[in-house]
């Protein structure tokens, strides 16, 4: 299935992973919708992304801003989430309002938008979710963010029975070098990338192309739903 002249929305379009997925979408000739929470990234992203691409303002931890959203977008014909941040902590001194801002932004946030955004799902469309390594395969601090990649994928297969014939699929990556990272002191982020090279197969960290590709294949793959996909560079062999 081509993608040419398909309408993809595409929630956290503005950097990394999404920013990625948008522009390989972009230049397959498809009309891309991307979401993000500042004006300024938007516009800076729609520069990057050239083709057909709207940017619009959204934030995912709140629902009447998403129900606005997907009005003003209308009717398309896949749909993506890569857009959020969780930072997660060791289980027993993690408090309770950072757990639950966590579920929040990444698992509540792509429940609504395929809530408010399934009944726009034009016939043969489908919608992506984004999980992560840790549901299979969990570290320790990292109890929070594992029960939530498990839920989205659990939501994923879900969706897939009561939403069909609208497809629904999640990706996994594994540890992705993108600018959620910048933030970090730079031994730390080299520790934690070495640290993955050296289990990973693959003996290095992804890059959000390689995710990207990864999530057009499960918008164009028609006979593909219910499954996860694991972007892991092998991780979950190791």
């Amino acid at each position: 299935m081509t993608l040419k002249d398909k309408r993809i929305v595409i929630i956290g379009g503005t950097s990394g992973m999404g920013l990625a997925t948008a522009k390989a979408a972009a230049a397959l000739g498809a009309q891309v919708v991307i979401a993000g929470r500042t004006s300024e990234k938007l516009q800076r992203a729609e520069q990057e992304i050239g083709g057909q691409v709207r940017g619009l303002a959204l934030d995912v931890g709140e629902e009447a801003q998403i129900k606005t959203f997907f009005a003003e977008v209308g009717q398309f014909d896949h749909l993506t989430t890569p857009g959020s941040t969780i930072h997660g902590g060791p289980f027993l001194t993690l408090d309770s309002a950072s757990a639950k801002a966590d579920f929040q932004s990444k698992f509540w946030g792509q429940y609504l938008v395929a809530k408010y955004g399934a009944p726009l799902v034009r016939p043969g469309g489908s919608m992506v979710f984004f999980a992560g390594m840790w549901s299979q395969r969990p570290q320790a601090g990292a109890a929070v963010i594992a029960a939530i990649n498990g839920a989205i994928e659990s939501l994923a297969r879900a969706l897939a029975v009561e939403l069909a014939p609208i497809r629904v699929n999640a990706v996994s990556p594994g540890l992705v070098d993108t600018p959620i990272f910048a933030g970090l002191e730079p031994a730390r982020r080299q520790e934690m990338f070495r640290a993955f090279s050296e289990v990973a197969p693959v003996k290095r960290v992804g890059r959000p192309e390689e995710v990207a590709e990864a999530v057009l294949y499960l918008m164009g793959n028609s006979f593909t739903t219910g499954s996860t996909l694991y972007v892991d560079g092998g991780y979950l062999l190791r």
